[in-house]
């Protein structure tokens, strides 16, 4: 009888060995063609789903980078692609854009992720959202050939506290993180092994306070965000990267154009040592809680101005380039 149980569960194990083998040959025979596609899938017993965007380079039927884009709270997958332009880049330098939607009440609008200590709706209901975004690599991963060596994910606001969330908890699937307009939540810091970190924010943020504390209330709320201090969550990083303690480099741009002028961009660049897990920080001054690079945001009046005088699409992809998993 142990016998036949063992060469049961071996023949189990010989065809879950096979459709592994076939789900990987599939996604390197599939070609998705240039453009966006919309994606779904059950998690958690519950419908997710995200939007990616193909480059013209998929039709090398090679396996491509993945820069997963998480919205900030209260918006979803298809008004962060619109307004901060990145299939541009993904086009020009051939990896694949994906933007995720995250959950709340009504489905498609008014989105929040599970961060940790925040936000809305998704840290109310303790959404798996971590266990989403692997979940979703793994169904791209059957859809068309990614390389898994070149995976990174970026987020802004609340989707930056889940980019935070996934290199502390989900290393050892990211190649390298970065992180706009928002801070690390996470309940508990206990990461694999060190990533690289870039984090681009305003010392003038109204709404994420570069200093932390309390923010203000969310429009036609009361619900209210505690965030960190930026330099705090990077001493955290700074620390545990094995980063030196001041920076290696300093950067100092400033706002050209009329809209920009009084704006400045400081870039800290903190090497790191045997890990090669660098941080680097671009700390801006002037500009409010936008994407950088967006030349009008939407809602200024909540939000603070909009700058140009960095491009986050380029200084993201040009750090996450550099980086590849070791």
């Amino acid at each position: 009888m142990a016998l036949a149980r063992a060469e049961v569960a071996a023949f189990l194990l010989f065809l879950n060995a096979q459709s592994v083998q076939s789900q990987m040959q599939m996604s390197q025979d599939v070609v998705l063609p240039h453009g966006n596609h919309t994606f779904e899938l059950q998690h958690d017993n519950q419908p997710r789903s995200y939007i990616a965007h193909m480059p013209p380079a998929a039709d090398w039927m090679q396996p491509l980078p993945v820069v997963l884009n998480f919205h900030g709270g209260g918006g979803n997958a298809a008004q962060l692609q619109k307004s901060i332009k990145m299939d541009a880049v993904a086009d020009r330098e051939g990896f694949i854009a994906v933007y995720p939607n995250g959950t709340g009440r009504f489905r498609k609008r008014l989105l929040t992720w599970n961060a940790g200590s925040c936000c809305g709706q998704a840290q109310k209901d303790n959404v798996d959202d971590v266990g989403f975004v692997l979940h979703l690599l793994d169904d791209l991963g059957t859809r068309t050939a990614i390389d898994r060596e070149r995976i990174y994910a970026a987020g802004h606001s609340n989707g930056a506290m889940l980019a935070y969330r996934l290199a502390a908890e989900a290393t050892d699937h990211f190649s390298a993180i970065a992180a706009v307009s928002g801070g690390m939540v996470v309940k508990n810091f206990a990461p694999a092994n060190p990533i690289p970190i870039l984090h681009i924010h305003s010392v003038d943020d109204p709404r994420a306070l570069y200093d932390g504390g309390l923010g203000p209330p969310f429009p036609l709320t009361r619900y209210r965000v505690q965030h960190p201090a930026v330099e705090d969550v990077l001493a955290t990083w700074l620390a545990f990267n094995g980063c030196t303690a001041e920076p290696d480099t300093v950067e100092v741009r400033h706002g050209i154009r009329r809209r920009d002028r009084g704006h400045s961009a400081i870039k800290l660049v903190y090497r790191a040592g045997e890990t090669g897990a660098e941080v680097v920080f671009w700390q801006l001054h002037g500009p409010g809680h936008g994407w950088p690079g967006i030349e009008k945001a939407r809602f200024e009046r909540i939000v603070g101005p909009a700058t140009t005088v960095i491009d986050a699409n380029e200084e993201i992809w040009a750090f996450f380039k550099r980086h590849k998993k070791r």
